[in-house]
């Protein structure tokens, strides 16, 4: 969003795109696949993946801008390419948004906030292709915003998750969902054992 003077292409901030977003979120979703914790294993390794391949996008190394580059200038086929992987990761969001209804109020914000961030960001890329520069600018900051929101909402979840683990005497209130959107019949029929 510009805050302070920031970059808003992120890559002051691709060391934390590989080791807190990517490699964090990938071996928690492992792990979280041992708990047989599918959803939360499929997200932490889906939005894992996705910074991983930010952060390798936006590494000089791997050469993704390369073939782009004429004389020093990166070519709007970049941007009009890359808008479309902030697209597909936009669609996946509104899936686990869609899921998420069974869960609670923030994890609702939060992938309620990547689904609006992320084709924000795919109409930024897209702007800029076409040299739209002050829509490509206003896109980004929308799309930064939002992803602002997504991190407070996460925050949020780690510390009630973290007061949780340690018993702290109260729990913060994440807004249960979980009686609101019925269980399938296959659920049901398992309680029914029990």
């Amino acid at each position: 969003m510009g805050w302070r003077g920031s970059d808003p292409n992120g890559f002051a901030n691709n060391g934390a795109h590989y080791f807190c977003g990517g490699l964090l979120l990938f071996l928690g979703g492992l792990l979280e696949f041992f708990l047989a914790h599918t959803f939360a294993c499929v997200v932490y390794c889906a939005y894992g993946g996705f910074f991983f391949a930010l952060g390798a996008t936006l590494t000089p190394g791997f050469g993704a801008e390369t073939p782009y580059m004429t004389s020093g200038v990166l070519g709007a086929e970049f941007y009009a390419s890359f808008g479309f992987f902030y697209l597909f990761v936009g669609l996946l969001s509104f899936v686990f948004l869609i899921c998420s209804l069974r869960t609670n109020i923030c994890l609702v914000l939060l992938f309620l906030a990547y689904t609006i961030a992320f084709p924000l960001l795919a109409a930024a890329e897209w702007t800029h292709a076409q040299g739209q520069m002050a829509l490509s600018h206003r896109l980004t900051v929308g799309g930064g915003a939002a992803c602002f929101v997504v991190s407070m909402c996460s925050w949020y979840a780690m510390i009630g998750g973290l007061l949780q683990s340690v018993e702290w005497p109260f729990d913060l209130p994440m807004g249960d969902l979980s009686h609101i959107i019925p269980a399938s019949r296959k659920e049901a029929d398992v309680e029914k054992l029990e």
